[in-house]
This record gives structure tokens, sequence and C-alpha cells, in this order.
């Protein structure tokens, strides 16, 4: 039956007509949006954008993943929460000890950043670089993931930060302008740069070599000017920051494993709904094993760019020269077990790579 039928004036009809068209759009306002892998923002969401600080370049394996991380938290809240990433260090200064005290006092939302460094404020990730203690990445995978590894992410509670997951970083090796690297004597007297971590200076020292910490923003022009000979870091860090260009040999030493800690702000966290809080995490999981993938894909792929296209000297250890230096470290632990500051989770450390 039409509106005119019933006898209504043009004014009425007019205003009927709003009405319907203002409950039409509040219909369509409290609808829920899909996400493109189906995922839905829950009713009533308010948009949250987060900023994702890094350390690494964006085009580094950190700075790559932290992207990965970000389109799969819009796909999974359906648009709700938006992840901008900053490379580069440039929300922190590139300070990565200030980073953490940053995440904690909710100036920085999230942030991808080194073991190493939280090992400066809980000395129980120290256990992560215990040198020579993983025997392959599959193993130090399995390490983080595992009960070792979430009784660390706990643990980020006391700094005010919820850890989502610890991720994979390549073993670490040694690069300088000098000489090969191919047993503990060839480290005698060399100045390397070290992250600022008890552990690496104490490891190093023991080698015969001079270890010396510094902001990583500085170690390029260190190296251009000679202030050291070397520095040691999973090999995409040399070739994502050029220091090619003022180092000339790569030995695959493989000597120390560390990881990255996505975390978040509690205080952030704990202002976003259970279904946002979900989907973060699960995209944090699923982060973690592209970048476990993506490591191994382009681990051999930079030796060989950085040896045959920037004409780095590549030197690999024998399983003897390799033993030289595992015994070296493995003299060590009972020394490093004061710089974990835990003897139970040391144990619980060994134990778990003796049985894996």
């Amino acid at each position: 039956m039409s509106l005119r039928g019933k006898g209504l004036s043009f004014g009425s009809r007019l205003g009927l007509g709003i009405l319907l068209a203002g409950l039409l759009l509040a219909l369509v306002a409290c609808g829920q949006t899909a996400g493109e892998d189906g995922g839905e923002a829950a009713e009533g969401e308010e948009a949250v954008n987060i900023r994702l600080a890094v350390g690494d370049p964006i085009h580094s394996a950190v700075g790559v993943t932290a992207e990965r991380y970000a389109e799969l938290v819009e796909e999974k809240t359906g648009g709700t929460v938006t992840v901008e990433v900053h490379p580069d260090g440039v929300l922190f200064g590139g300070d990565q000890e200030a980073a953490i005290d940053q995440l904690r006092d909710g100036t920085l939302d999230m942030a991808i950043l080194s073991t190493s460094v939280y090992a400066n404020f809980d000395s129980r990730m120290n256990a992560i670089s215990l040198p020579y203690l993983f025997s392959d990445m599959d193993q130090f995978e399995s390490y983080l993931q595992d009960e070792p590894g979430q009784e660390l992410l706990a643990g980020l509670e006391e700094l005010n930060t919820k850890g989502l997951v610890l991720m994979t970083r390549t073993f670490r090796h040694v690069t300088n302008s000098v000489r090969p690297i191919e047993g503990p004597e060839d480290l005698q007297g060399l100045k390397l740069r070290t992250p600022n971590n008890q552990l690496w200076v104490a490891f190093f020292r023991e080698l015969g070599a001079d270890p010396t910490p510094m902001d990583f923003t500085e170690v390029y022009s260190a190296l251009q000017l000679d202030t050291i000979d070397g520095q040691e870091n999973p090999v995409e860090v040399p070739l994502a920051n050029n220091f090619y260009e003022v180092q000339d040999y790569l030995s695959l030493t493989g000597h120390i494993a560390d990881g990255y800690v996505l975390g978040i702000n509690n205080d952030l966290w704990e202002s976003l709904s259970a279904e946002q809080q979900e989907a973060l995490q699960e995209a944090a999981e699923e982060t973690a094993e592209f970048k476990a993938q993506y490591d191994r894909d382009e681990e051999a792929e930079i030796i060989e760019e950085l040896q045959n296209e920037h004409g780095m000297q590549v030197n690999e250890l024998s399983e003897e020269q390799r033993a030289e230096f595992a015994e070296i470290a493995r003299d060590l632990y009972p020394q490093f077990e004061e710089l974990v500051g835990d003897e139970e989770f040391m144990n619980t450390t060994l134990e778990y790579v003796e049985g894996s």
C-alpha cells in the first residue's frame, strides 16, 4: 500500500523517509566487517593503530618479518587494528636498551628486539646465547617455542610487556678486516664489536679477542675508521648494512644464537578486545613460522652474494675447527651460570638441549 493511500502529507512522508534512511545507516554501521582471510571485526570495536619499532632496515630479515606481521594483523582483525612498521631504530634512536624502557612505559607501542638486549633486564635470556649450545636451527626453533621459551616470554610481564612470541635468528658469524678466523688463535688481539652483554664479552675475551660493546648505529663508521677490526652477527646484517664495504673476511663460526622478541606494551594489550588480542597472538605465531623459514631460505643466498657480488672472502669451519671452539665454550658454562642468574633455568636449558 502506498504512503499516499494512507493520506499522509508530503511533509510526513519526507520525515518518515529520513527516519527510515537513518535506521538503515545505523544498521550498516553496526554490522561486522570481514577481513580478507575471513576474519571479522567485532561489533562496536574502535580502530586501533599500533606503531611497531624495529632496529634494522626495512629490507632486512626483521624488517620483512615486521611487514608480514602487519599484513597478518590487518587481515585477521578485519582492519580494526593496523600496524605501522618503523625501521632503522628511528623510534628509539637506535638504542635497543632504551627501547625496552620505552616499551615498558608505553612510549613505544610494540617492538621487535633482540633477546641479547633483553638479557640486560632478565638475565635468563642469556641461556639462549650459551656459545655452541644448539646443534642446528631446528633444535633452536623448538627451544624457543617450547616450555623454556614460553617461560622467558612470561617473565616479560615484569617489564610491563606482553611477549607475544620468540623468533629465531640465524647463528652469528664473525667478519673482520684482518684475517680469516679458522681457530681460536685467530681471534687473538682482534677488536670486535659485540652487543652490550656480559656473556658476549666474557666469551670473546676468553678467546683472546678484545670485545668492544657499542651501539649498532655506530658500527659502520667504527669499521670504516678502523676503530674496531670486526663485528659478529648473522650474515644478513653485513649485507643489509653494507659492512662488506669495510670488511674483507666472513668466517662462518656459528658461535652464538640469539633470537627476537615480538613484544607489546601491556597497557595497550589490555586495552584491546579479546578478539583483537586473539588475532594479534595468532598473527605473531604465524609470523614466527614465516621468519624461521625465511631465514633458512635466505642464508645460503646471502653468503653467496657477499662472496660473489661484494668480494668478501668466506671460510667455513671444519668439524674439527668447530669442535675446538665448542670445547672452549663448554668449559665456560659454569662461569656463564652466574650470567644466566638462575641455576634451575640453566639446568632446564641444558637438559632440553641434551634431550632433543
